[in-house]
């Protein structure tokens, strides 16, 4: 008897030989490999459904930054067009002058001044009856209501505390009533600044290529 035979067995089931079956596990490598891949596989199209459900209840607009509306680009290097503001130059108006105060000469003095500034000068001379020595201020701009966003605004810029009214007039010509409160028109550099930012550009959001303005 070998060796290699287990007590008990001979006959025919004598184990011959130096080389006998080695009893081993079955190999399961390959099923734990594709069961990892598989777990990555499902996180992941979980993963991405979880995007298209934010996308479909949100509107697909995820803000980059607070404040921001959809469809609009964040407001980085934004470049608006910009358009002059539609106030006649005081060359294009024409100035009517009236002193209501009690010191001869006034309305001249400041009518020759208007002029030198690129006024054109209309009448000068003493208010009527319904402003003569009634304005206690330094003076009433008067016009048409139609000058109240152009003409009107730019002649304040010459007398800064004048009262700014309107009247029934069909005219584009202007009024400057002189009150007792009046000393001098605005110096001049100060009066050109405020002209100056009275015409600048205002700026308007950049039409999108459908020609629409978006407003950001």
């Amino acid at each position: 008897m070998s060796m290699l035979t287990p007590p008990g067995m001979g006959g025919q089931y004598r184990i011959t030989g130096s080389k006998y079956p080695r009893m081993r596990r079955p190999r399961r490598r390959g099923r734990l490999v594709v069961a990892i891949v598989a777990s990555v596989a499902a996180v992941g199209l979980i993963g991405w459904g979880t995007l298209q459900l934010i996308d479909v209840f949100t509107g697909g607009d995820r803000t980059l930054a607070a404040g921001s509306k959809a469809g609009c680009a964040p407001k980085v290097g934004l470049s608006p067009t910009a358009t002059a503001k539609a106030v006649p130059a005081p060359g294009q108006i024409t100035v009517n002058v009236f002193n209501a105060t009690a010191r001869s000469g006034l309305a001249k003095e400041t009518a020759d001044e208007l002029k030198k500034r690129g006024f054109r000068i209309g009448t000068v001379g003493n208010a009527t009856e319904d402003y003569d020595k009634k304005v206690k201020g330094a003076g009433v701009l008067l016009g048409a209501k139609a000058a109240t966003g152009t003409s009107l605004p730019v002649l304040g810029t010459q007398l800064a505390d004048a009262e700014q009214r309107t009247d029934t007039r069909t005219g584009g010509s202007v009024d400057l009533i002189l009150g007792d409160g009046f000393k001098s028109l605005t110096d001049k550099p100060a009066a050109d600044k405020a002209l100056s930012a009275l015409t600048a550009p205002a700026a308007s959001a950049s039409p999108g290529k459908d020609g629409k303005k978006k407003n950001c």
